[in-house]
């Protein structure tokens, strides 16, 4: 039985280093004994299914002695802003689209030009044009879906990680000539994602 154990734990973290990408946002952790996901998600203001995603895991079987990433701590008033914002601005667009809308969202507040706070960035103003119209026509006060939820999860548990875009736009409603002279990162669905 000691040697079964041995073997997945090995296979388990072989494969693991050459499947789950690297998060320079995420911290390292190594498990002590008695630690379990909940409580190491307690430990570091995350949540369980952020840290159970940053590392690619479905279950609650951990190791003393293994390392493990621990993605940033967001507010859940702030992860339900988002969720608003996602479902506002991507309802009806594939899965991919929403995580990548909400990932924007972290990329803006990484990146030196925009607010330095997820409500800093949803409701950021210039030039006395709202930066999301969602904001501006009320649809972010709507509501959101738990798909929208794990979207934001997902875009936190991986947050650092992708192409580094920091806007979107759909190009048949678009109405700003300046956003199409952003470099495309990804087109998913309806969106274009720039940077």
């Amino acid at each position: 039985m000691k040697k079964m154990t041995k073997l997945l734990l090995t296979l388990t973290l072989t494969i693991s280093i050459f499947t789950i990408p690297g998060n320079a946002d995420a911290a390292s952790y190594t498990v002590q004994k008695g630690d379990t996901f909940y409580s190491i998600a307690n430990k570091f203001g995350t949540t369980l299914t952020n840290l159970q995603i940053a590392n690619n895991r479905s279950g609650n079987v951990l190791y003393v002695g293994e390392t493990i990433k621990v993605p940033d701590a967001i507010s859940y008033e702030d992860m339900e802003l988002m969720a608003k914002l996602v479902h506002a601005e991507a309802k009806g667009e594939p899965y991919a689209g929403k995580v990548a809308v909400a990932t924007v969202l972290l990329n803006r507040v990484d990146h030196k030009d925009f607010p330095n706070t997820i409500p800093g960035v949803i409701y950021e103003k210039s030039g006395g044009y709202y930066a999301f119209t969602p904001v501006q026509n009320g649809t972010i006060n709507g509501g959101y879906t738990a798909e929208d939820m794990k979207a934001v999860n997902e875009a936190i548990a991986y947050r650092g990680q992708g192409n580094g875009s920091i806007f979107f736009y759909n190009p048949k409603t678009a109405v700003s000539d300046w956003v199409f002279s952003r470099e495309t990162t990804v087109t998913i669905g309806n969106h274009r994602f720039a940077k």
